[in-house]
């Protein structure tokens, strides 16, 4: 079953970090994204612009909307994803935990609908 984990982090805590911070981060990640495909559950994961660069579009009641930036007035921001098929929740949430961002801020864990389909 596949499982996305939604990356949730405080922009903020990034603001000051030099390149070699982002450099150790890369790292972390790297041997993140390893062991997820050392155990053959890796499908695809990416980091996401800034939200500030987002758009949001809405239909909803009828009014189109669309806005720059995030919907939600949050601190935290979604910041990327891992897509990961692994045979439950409970594994999916076992990877989660493991997931460098946890440390951090929050990953969301959400089954596929087109698994349920």
């Amino acid at each position: 079953m596949r499982y996305t984990f939604l990356l949730y982090t405080n922009p903020a805590d990034f603001a000051d970090m030099t390149p070699e911070d982002w450099a150790k981060e890369k790292e972390v990640y790297g041997a993140y994204i390893g062991a997820l495909q050392e155990a053959g559950v890796f499908i695809d994961t990416d980091w996401l612009h800034p939200a500030d660069t987002a758009t949001t579009v809405s239909l909803a009641g009828g009014t189109e909307m669309v806005q720059d930036g995030p919907f939600a007035d949050t601190k935290e921001t979604l910041g990327g994803f891992f897509t990961v098929d692994v045979p439950d929740l409970d594994a999916a949430l076992a990877w989660a935990k493991k997931c460098p961002a946890a440390q951090y801020g929050k990953v969301e864990v959400r089954a596929s609908a087109m698994d349920s389909a």
